[in-house]
């Protein structure tokens, strides 16, 4: 009799919750961006790395020349 009430009470709470009705909404919103144009042309973020990694390139290529100079 225990199993009988058991698996009633658990077919209820599956049938239960497997027959809500979920309700979903679709919010589509508008919004103006403002884009701000510069007069430089600072390139993409690729250009920028490659000058970063430029002048670290030449500040360890200045070190190696004065270390070389300074032999003396």
């Amino acid at each position: 009799m225990k199993k009988v009430f058991i698996i009633a009470a658990v077919s209820c709470a599956i049938f239960a919750t497997s027959c809500r009705e979920t309700e979903t909404k679709e919010v589509i919103v508008e919004r103006e961006v403002e884009v701000k144009v510069d007069s430089e042309d600072d390139g993409g973020i690729l250009e920028r790395a490659a000058k970063e990694v430029d002048k670290e390139v030449n500040e360890e290529i200045d070190k190696g020349i004065d270390k070389i100079g300074n032999d003396d």
